[in-house]
């Protein structure tokens, strides 16, 4: 079966830790597509896509911490965009929840075309400017390493 969303380097936005997230969104995205393209069940779909929407969250929070911090002149733009589409996302959620809607290809599709847009304009945008006030656009040599480390296991007494 074929993904809805091939992720390649054209929507890279320059940024490692912003790509590594937009990965992680395509992911799900597609995750949800298999799901449903497999009838496993409107269940399924529905933690699938509220996961989407929880990683979606931290994801903005990430991008307007980065905006904020570099005095991004296209803040409140960008925010409104994301704060749009959760109010959009939040909607479905609640009507998911009532029974009032279904997750459906065309969410599929809504969903594929506003990440595909905003990655393509207004993150690479954001990209651009973050690179050329100093953010570096990969992480550094100790990051990776980290990255690449067993997880960690931590116990809360």
């Amino acid at each position: 079966m074929s993904e809805l969303f091939q992720w390649s380097d054209d929507f890279s936005v320059g940024l490692q830790e912003v790509d590594e997230q937009h990965k992680a969104l395509v992911g799900m995205l597609n995750e949800l597509h298999d799901a449903i393209h497999q009838h496993k069940g409107s269940d399924a779909s529905r933690d699938i896509l509220w996961r989407l929407a929880e990683y979606t969250r931290i994801h903005f929070t990430v991008e307007e911490s980065l905006m904020r911090l570099l005095n991004y002149p296209e803040f409140e733009g960008h925010k409104q965009q994301h704060e749009s589409l959760m109010a959009q996302v939040a909607d479905l959620q609640q009507k998911l929840t009532t029974g009032q809607a279904k997750i459906t290809f065309e969410l599929l599709h809504f969903l594929k075309a506003w990440l595909t847009h905003h990655i393509s304009e207004n993150d690479k945008q954001f990209g651009a400017y973050a690179i050329s006030r100093g953010l570096e656009s990969n992480w550094s040599k100790d990051v990776e390493k980290t990255m690449t480390k067993k997880r960690w296991s931590w116990k809360f007494w």
